[in-house]
């Protein structure tokens, strides 16, 4: 696979990062289909295995997220929910001036 001159080096790279512990030291991909009794039956669940992972790696990563920050009429809603939540946990405590 790292010697593949069919594919492009960002596909060859992403393809290198998903095949994870399938990948020998010399590069080489080893796919491993037990699930029929026939090997021809493995042989083409493998190979569409292959099919599905190449694919994967020759769709191009997401753009990075873009950061925003809140409005300002976000962070006073939010502000607002907070002290009517803190007064409403202060109404629990023991009244003040019956000690």
């Amino acid at each position: 696979m790292r010697l593949s001159s069919a594919l492009p080096e960002p596909v060859r790279a992403r393809l290198y990062r998903l095949s994870g512990s399938r990948l020998t030291l010399d590069g080489v991909l080893v796919l491993v289909a037990q699930e029929h009794r026939s090997q021809e039956l493995n042989r083409q669940a493998a190979l569409a295995r292959l099919v599905d992972l190449v694919r994967e790696a020759a769709r191009p990563p997401p753009p990075p997220r873009k950061k925003t920050r809140p409005t300002y009429a976000s962070k006073l809603k939010r502000l607002e929910g907070k002290s009517k939540r803190s007064s409403v946990k202060a109404m629990r405590g023991r009244p003040r001036g019956d000690d």
